[in-house]
């Protein structure tokens, strides 16, 4: 006899619930997608520092034109709250306190991958498109190169270009700003540019 297995699916309401009550310990990285309740990988030491080098690049360059969000939580629809490496949004006097970024607030969200390179491929992006997220980076890590995610439609992004080291680009809601891949995935050696602070 064939058994059918039932899986519990989440709305938003209920994960904050969940949270509110301490099911997930203070040290767990989770987030609601699909009103599933997914494990996030353990960050790797260059997952880390592409994230501090992107949220420091962002909030020097476009500071007082948008808010950074720094692994924070952005509220897709009713089943879905993933936590995307860095979010762009926009300005808002309490910052957000009040409710969490919807996709209408975002101006770019960005994934960093490494080991997660196929779930973000195959399930995260899928689901910015669906919720009409306007642009997505991948900084893919492994293989060193930038993928640009634009023109979002119910069936994935209609835009998918690859960006190398030694291109520029800009971001599609805000084209007076020029970035460059090496400043996103990093020199090949940082011992160059160290900065050492004596106290």
């Amino acid at each position: 006899m064939a058994v059918e297995l039932l899986r519990q699916l989440f709305t938003v309401d209920q994960y904050y619930k969940m949270q509110d009550a301490g099911v997930f310990t203070g040290n767990e990285r989770v987030e609601l997608i699909r009103g599933e309740i997914i494990k996030m990988s353990p960050m790797g030491i260059r997952h880390s520092a592409c994230v501090k080098r992107l949220a420091e690049l962002f909030i020097l360059r476009l500071a007082q034109t948008i808010t950074v969000g720094i692994q924070d939580s952005v509220r897709l629809n009713n089943t879905s709250e993933p936590q995307p490496d860095i979010s762009l949004l926009q300005r808002r006097s309490d910052f957000y306190e009040t409710q969490q970024p919807q996709p209408e607030n975002v101006f770019l969200l960005i994934e960093v991958s490494d080991t997660t390179i196929k779930y973000d491929r195959e399930i995260k992006i899928p689901l910015y498109a669906e919720n009409n997220i306007v642009e997505v980076w991948l900084v893919n890590l492994t293989e060193e190169c930038l993928e640009v995610y634009r023109q979002p439609t119910a069936n994935g992004y209609e835009i998918v270009q690859t960006f190398q080291r030694g291109e520029t680009l800009t971001i599609q809601a805000l084209p007076n700003v020029t970035f460059t891949v090496d400043e996103i995935l990093g020199a090949d050696t940082d011992l160059a540019t160290d900065v050492r602070i004596d106290f």
